[in-house]
């Protein structure tokens, strides 16, 4: 079997080999390609990730390429994690935000479609070399921010390929909760026998629900929730909005119930989170490179994306293994939330087994969320097909709707800085 990472050289790689490496009795891998554009950073990520794997017995081979058709052919899972024009491009989508009084962010507002518009392309490039190349029915699991979008994107343009988009947010909201339930019981629960209940889209999703070999304890869940959140100074959440919905919002909702607060916060930059990152890669490439290390360090935690290793390889154990095990991911609806459009892709939980990936029939969330949700799922299509066709209309409309975006007034001023900014990576844009 062959796994291919498309963004091999990412800081994160280490932890994808170490679920591999926990996972390959049952998830026999005989080679993983790490496939990267940034070759000297290849050669470092890829030679410890090699090691690593050494370290263990070598039960599968670690292959680096710079040739990303040679890394898709034959394989029978890809992985997406990549980053068109690095973290340079990540600060410049921060910046951009900052200077025009919005929200830089890397998968929301303007930063995010900064990234999307850049992004799209080289997926749907990949998804198609794989029809041509890889094992038939091979499924393409993407990573890659903005999750949601990116694989909007993959739904329409690349239907031909199986996609899925993951996220690490559920995972680490359904870990808290388990982690505040053993503290409220003092009991240890297996995270397999729990299961969180999720529905929106891609950093913009509501918890709604969470069950304990099938009993329902989100009772328990939510009032312990608004009992904390009322005992702190500072709440994440302000206790009324929370008592209101008796739903968790996704802590990227910050950026749209509190922008005011999140734009204060921007005015502090420099750093930010970007600028942190580089600081970060900078010390982890270092440590990467010492022929001696064989196991991720301590400092890997500051990079973030707790339990990638977990979603990732255990998404493709499930698939591979036909385990009918409940995952939380982006996929198309198909009528599970049949109130809503067939063709949004949508975070829900779905049934993971090797012929596919299916949405669990769900209710829909109540109107309070779905205004927001509809407004930001009419921003992703009209990306998607700014990002596709370079057509500068569909993102001027993009901008517009975006509840975080500029004012119908600015919306000219801010589309041109977008393109002129990255106009490096956006050829469609200036043909």
């Amino acid at each position: 079997m062959k796994v291919a990472v498309i963004g091999g050289g990412s800081t994160y790689t280490p932890e994808l080999i170490n679920g591999f490496l926990e996972r390959h009795k049952q998830f026999p891998l005989d080679e993983l390609w790490l496939m990267d554009v940034d070759k000297p950073r290849l050669d470092i990520v890829g030679g410890f990730a090699q090691r690593m794997v050494e370290a263990k017995g070598s039960p599968f081979k670690v292959v680096l390429t710079t040739d990303q058709r040679a890394a898709v052919k034959d394989a029978d899972y890809v992985t997406t994690q990549l980053r068109v024009g690095h973290m340079e491009a990540r600060r410049r989508d921060e910046y951009l935000g900052l200077r025009h009084g919005l929200i830089g962010q890397e998968t929301t507002g303007v930063g995010g479609m900064g990234k999307a518009l850049r992004t799209i392309p080289v997926i749907l490039k990949i998804a198609h070399d794989m029809q041509e190349l890889s094992k038939p029915g091979a499924l393409l699991v993407n990573f890659t921010n903005p999750a949601g979008l990116v694989t909007q994107a993959l739904s329409q343009y690349a239907r031909e390929t199986p996609s899925v988009g993951v996220c690490n947010v559920p995972i680490t909201a359904k870990m808290l909760i388990l982690e505040s339930l053993e503290q409220a019981t003092g009991q240890r629960i297996n995270p397999q026998r729990a299961e969180l209940k999720t529905l929106g889209l891609n950093h913009l999703s509501w918890h709604r629900g969470f069950t304990i070999e099938g009993e329902d304890v989100w009772p328990q869940v939510i009032q312990g929730y608004i009992e904390m959140l009322k005992r702190e100074e500072n709440p994440e959440w302000d206790p009324r909005t929370i008592e209101v919905l008796r739903m968790i919002p996704n802590y990227y909702l910050h950026y749209f119930y509190y922008t005011d607060k999140k734009l204060v916060e921007q005015k502090k930059w420099p750093p930010s989170r970007a600028d942190e990152v580089i600081e970060v890669e900078k010390d982890l490439l270092r440590e990467y490179a010492n022929p001696q290390l064989n196991e991720p360090p301590a400092d890997l935690i500051k990079r973030g994306g707790a339990y990638y290793s977990t979603v990732a390889t255990q998404l493709l154990n499930a698939h591979y293994n036909d385990l009918g095990e409940t995952h939380i991911v982006n996929v198309r609806n198909n009528g599970a939330v049949k109130e809503w459009p067939s063709e949004w892709v949508l975070e829900i939980p779905s049934i993971v087994k090797k012929n596919g990936i299916t949405p669990i029939p769900t209710d829909p969330l109540p109107v309070s969320c779905f205004g927001l949700i509809s407004a930001v799922k009419a921003y992703e299509l009209l990306t998607v097909e700014a990002a596709v066709h370079g057509d500068r209309d569909a993102a001027y409309q993009a901008l517009l709707v975006n509840p975080i975006g500029p004012r119908a007034d600015k919306v000219q001023e801010v589309l041109n800085d977008i393109l002129e900014t990255h106009r490096e990576y956006l050829p469609q844009f200036f043909k």
